[in-house]
């Protein structure tokens, strides 16, 4: 009786700690090791709020940074303070307005429908990748890794071949949804095996349909006319070019929407995150769960590509990058993220739209070669801290 009462408290890890941190009988005695977790633990819960508060001050300020930048840049240059009195004058506080004849035509026609889309294909791509890595429980999941976005696209791609109108200006934002949902339930079970979702088969799932959403654009790409192979490129490539109003009046309902159910869900991902068993012993219905973060996946990434394209890794680098900064709480990191994901959007359109003179490079291939990097160090991680994965 002695023995396994002394055993227990070293055998089972505390709530939010993972299994790899138990106590190893050959290091320090547990009551040092609690004392010095007792000493330092008030200073850590001390800084975390001034971090987490530092980060989102920082983020806000970035945003809106790069906003007053990204509109006022172009081969019509316009000065931030001519952007700032733009948008005063547009709300009636001041009367300063551009100089330039077609300077306002220009920023509200073209440059600010372009900088929130990318505000809003930011967030919505961050938040999904955020929620996917919380509901599969490994920082690789992402909705173009597991190739969520390859099958939204391919619904959509099917819409520009095939002319089809019946919803409107939503038919492309709805097939893409339908695209999505179908791609993300399919990686969701077939990655899943013993109750668990496998890191690897949930990659290896992604790779294959990647490959068969390829395939399948590719045919579509050979059946559409000259017109139609143009909008598909321009889908694989990924690119804010061409966006106004109307396509922003389309996807911000469904960010707004989709943004918000994810917050709503951040208490019992954080439950979750302390395993099936004990979230379900909390009161989480994780199967339910599950599917609502599946819904809410498809309907984050049909808004992305619904009228930019696959643009990839913004919702596998942003998490992360909060994650390390201020912890895995989802209460912080699903805001966190989603605006962190504008930020980083915005910056790589404003890239885009200026590396190159008189020239729009697809902001996709940008995201990628950020992104690829960053995801082999990933798995390289991932792999030392599991300890291999054969």
């Amino acid at each position: 009786m002695t023995s396994r009462s002394t055993a227990s408290p070293s055998s089972a890890p505390a709530a939010g700690t993972s299994p790899d941190l138990t106590p190893d009988p050959t290091r320090a005695p547990a009551t040092a090791t609690l004392a010095g977790a007792t000493k330092t633990s008030p200073r850590r819960a001390a800084a975390r709020p001034r971090k987490v508060a530092a980060l989102f001050v920082g983020l806000a300020v970035a945003l809106v940074v790069l906003a007053v930048v990204s509109a006022g840049s172009g081969q019509l240059r316009i000065p931030p303070s001519e952007v700032l009195g733009s948008v005063l004058e547009r709300l009636g506080i001041g009367s300063g307005g551009v100089t330039h004849p077609n300077g306002d035509a220009a920023l509200w026609s073209i440059r600010f429908p372009r900088v929130v889309m990318a505000v809003l294909v930011g967030a919505a791509l961050a938040s999904a990748g955020a929620l996917m890595q919380g509901v599969f429980g490994n920082p690789l999941a992402d909705p173009g890794v597991v190739g969520v976005s390859s099958g939204a696209a391919l619904a959509a791609c099917t819409v520009i071949v095939f002319g089809f109108s019946f919803l409107g200006s939503w038919t492309v934002a709805a097939f893409a949804f339908v695209g999505g949902l179908l791609t993300t339930l399919l990686v969701y079970f077939v990655s899943r095996s013993g109750g668990r979702t496998e890191v690897v088969t949930l990659v290896l799932t992604g790779v294959a349909v990647n490959a068969m959403c390829g395939a399948g654009i590719a045919f579509l790409t050979f059946l559409g006319d000259q017109q139609a192979r143009e909008q598909i490129v321009f889908w694989q490539l990924g690119s804010l070019n061409g966006t106004r109003w109307q396509y922003v009046a389309v996807v911000a309902p469904l960010v707004v929407v989709g943004t918000a159910g994810v917050m709503v869900l951040a208490r019992r991902l954080d439950l979750l995150s302390l395993g099936e068993r004990s979230a379900r012993h909390l009161g989480v219905d994780v199967e339910r769960l599950r599917i609502v973060s599946v819904v809410l996946v498809a309907l984050l990434t049909a808004a992305a590509v619904a009228f930019c394209g696959i643009i990839a890794f913004v919702g596998l680098v942003v998490p992360h990058l909060v994650r390390m900064i201020v912890g895995p709480g989802h209460r912080v990191l699903l805001p966190a993220s989603a605006l962190g994901g504008a930020v980083l959007l915005l910056a790589a359109d404003l890239v885009a739209r200026t590396a190159v003179a008189y020239a729009d490079l697809p902001i996709g291939m940008l995201t990628a070669l950020v992104g690829g990097p960053f995801f082999f160090w990933l798995i390289r991680k991932t792999r030392r801290s599991a300890g291999g994965w054969a």
